[in-house]
This record gives structure tokens, C-alpha cells and sequence, in this order.
């Protein structure tokens, strides 16, 4: 597995999810901001892809089991409160990531610098929306409690080693904390207290191993390439 592969589908496949909502979103200035987030990220992902090779048959072509995203952003959308668990779980440390990346030497420098920026708002308006469904009505507390709580399990998978990802996974995984839990505590919210609360589990993703949403959802992503190969429009 390549670090530019895992990256890669990372952002490939969130983009695809945060795609979905297109005509879905609760507002129409979240139908903008879902479809900005989704196009940089897809962005990203044909850059790091064209570090492996064809980036359409990378996407396109592959079979599941050859895909090393991790499970977190491959989870459905579920309701607003889930997409937006799910983004504030993984725009945090892909933006702690990209800094510590752009900072470095390696090969993802000069890619990390560029995206850093837009990263930043990713994570900016998952942070504002945790912190206004956690502290609006009841029931919006509740759902964004719920989804918190189910998505956490697919973190632990985020700071497992990437070969090729050269930065201190501790200290990302420490720094994601802290960001995480002040943003949860300040939207009168909660988080399991970490890997020792038996709810953080390590994934499988990057080993090619995904949940049962992911090939339905791939099915739909690949169907239209796999159906006319060889098209062009």
C-alpha cells in the first residue's frame, strides 16, 4: 500500500458521500457547502492518485478489496447530525495531518501546503455545526450526541501507520484529541474517554477490509464507467 493510495481513496470516498446529499441538504446554503467540501477533496484525491497511476481506473476499475480508504469515511450520510460527526471526526486530523505534512520534506509537502487551506474550512464548518446542533433544541442535542457516539469506533483507525506518512502518529492522535473534545465539550456534548472505554476500534479499511455500506456504494460510484467503458462526453 502506498501513502498516496490511502490519502488518496480517503478523499475519494468522502467526496462521493458528501456528493450524495446533492439535492438532499437541509438548506440550500448547505447545498453549496456539502458540494465546495465534496469538489475539494475530490480535488485532492486526483492528485494523490495520479502519484499511483490512472486516477479514473484507480477509481473506476478497482475492486473493493483494493481500495485502503479507512471505514470512518465510507459511513453512510445518515442524517445531517452523522455527516456532520463524521466530518469533524476526520476534517480535524486531515487538517492536523496536512500541517505537519506541508511542514516536512517528504512528497506530500508541496500537496499538503495547497490543501492545507481549504482543509481549514472543512474543519471550521463541522466545528460550527457541532456546536449548533449540540447547543440548540433538544432534539438536535440529542442527534448529534447519537452520532457522535456512533461513529466514534472508526477513529482508532486514523492514527494507525501508513508506510510512506512520515509524522509522529502519537502526537497527531493527541493533538486530534484535544481539538476534538474542546470542540464536543463547548456544544454541551460528550465523547468516550478513548481507546480504553472498549468503543475505539482499530479498522481494518486500510487493509482492504470494508464495512457493508462501502460496496453498495461503490457499485453506484463505478456503475455508469463500468456500464460504457471506453466513453467519453
Amino acid at each position: 500500500m502506498t501513502a498516496a493510495l490511502a490519502l488518496g481513496d480517503d478523499a475519494l470516498v468522502l467526496s462521493h458521500r458528501l456528493g450524495e446529499w446533492a439535492g438532499h441538504a437541509p438548506v440550500l446554503e448547505e447545498e453549496v457547502a456539502l458540494a465546495n467540501i465534496a469538489l475539494d477533496l475530490l480535488g485532492q484525491a486526483r492528485m494523490l492518485l495520479s502519484f499511483v497511476g490512472d486516477e479514473d481506473q484507480l477509481a473506476y476499475l478497482r475492486e473493493e478489496r483494493a481500495f485502503r480508504n479507512v471505514q470512518l469515511v465510507e459511513q453512510p450520510n445518515g442524517d445531517f447530525a452523522h455527516t456532520i460527526a463524521r466530518q469533524l471526526y476526520f476534517s480535524v486530523y486531515q487538517h492536523l495531518l496536512y500541517e505537519k505534512l506541508a511542514a516536512g520534506q517528504g512528497e506530500f509537502a508541496d500537496l499538503a501546503a495547497k490543501a492545507v487551506k481549504e482543509v481549514a474550512y472543512h474543519r471550521d464548518h463541522a466545528e460550527q455545526w457541532v456546536l449548533r446542533l449540540g447547543d440548540g433544541t433538544a432534539e438536535s442535542h440529542e442527534r448529534m450526541q447519537r452520532a457522535l457516539d456512533a461513529l466514534w469506533r472508526f477513529t482508532g483507525e486514523l492514527f494507525e501507520p501508513v508506510e510512506g506518512v512520515d509524522v509522529d502518529r502519537h502526537a497527531l492522535r493527541d493533538g486530534w484529541l484535544a481539538a476534538v473534545t474542546s470542540v464536543v465539550e463547548r456544544a454541551t456534548l460528550t465523547l468516550p474517554s478513548g481507546p480504553q472505554s472498549g468503543a475505539w476500534a482499530a479498522g481494518a479499511g486500510r487493509q482492504g477490509l470494508h464495512t457493508e455500506s462501502f460496496g453498495r456504494m461503490l457499485a453506484e460510484m463505478q456503475h455508469l464507467h463500468r456500464s460504457h467503458p471506453g466513453a467519453s462526453w
